[in-house]
């Protein structure tokens, strides 16, 4: 119960990733607000209360402020305090600088970039009170290119940038702001955008596969212990972990 009396946030919490350390935190003894723009994240409460977890739902798209605040506002009255903020809401929409939609590159950079500000701006006046600990979710993409991914790479650098800057404005206050850059991760994500690529099906999968040096994706579960590790090491921050399987090397 390494989190025991904790209080976290976990935005993008209906899969993947966010869902897999939802679980985490919770059998760890966190108290969890589980965020999705859509219900997904419900169904995710539900399932942790019955293994007798304390969770609240709140459904919010991180990008418009107004409900970037409802989920903070919901969290400090349901639980009175925020310890632990995960910023992992995020999109990945294709496309190079000249292929990519302006609506598609201007939506990439709001809920990557512009969420995390949001939700943190709002949650920072609490983390102040816990010296709380903030992680954001960039990406390996940060510090790799690869094709098609001119919006997502750079909404998950200037992530990684505003972790840096983030750490250095509130270590006064004995906030500790980390990033985490995974690689290509197992998840829902992923299969839905294999499957929009059209094609078979596994031989895209395996060109995703084909990235990772040690030759197989990473699993959400190795993703969410490595939060769980900025969240309880307490010298560590501004850093960036990866957890990319030797694809930045």
């Amino acid at each position: 119960m390494k989190l025991k009396g904790k209080v976290a946030i976990i935005t993008g919490a209906g899969a993947g990733i966010g869902k897999t350390t939802a679980f985490l935190f919770a059998k760890e003894g966190a108290k969890v607000c589980c965020n999705s723009i859509t219900k997904s994240a419900l169904k995710i409460s539900e399932e942790i209360r019955k293994i007798g977890g304390e969770t609240i739902f709140v459904q919010a798209d991180v990008s418009i402020e107004e409900e970037a605040k409802k989920i903070i506002d919901e969290t400090i009255k349901t639980f009175g305090k925020i310890d632990i903020l995960f910023n992992n809401a995020g999109i990945v929409l294709g496309g190079a600088v000249d292929t990519i939609s302006t609506e598609d590159f201007d939506r990439t950079m709001a809920v990557n970039v512009r969420g995390i500000y949001l939700v943190s701006k709002y949650a920072i006046p609490y983390l102040k009170t816990t010296n709380g600990t903030i992680i954001n979710n960039s990406s390996i993409l940060a510090l790799k290119g690869v094709k098609d991914r001119a919006a997502y790479t750079a909404s998950k650098g200037a992530v990684l940038s505003m972790t840096r800057a983030m750490a250095a404005d509130y270590i006064e206050d004995k906030i500790r702001v980390n990033a985490i850059c995974p690689g290509t991760t197992d998840t829902p994500s992923l299969t839905e955008r294999i499957k929009k690529r059209g094609g078979n099906y596994e031989e895209v999968r395996q060109q995703y596969i084909a990235r990772q040096k040690m030759g197989r994706l990473g699993t959400p579960q190795e993703v969410a212990e490595a939060v769980l590790f900025l969240t309880l090491n307490e010298f560590c921050t501004g850093i960036s972990l990866s957890i990319d399987g030797g694809m930045s090397f």
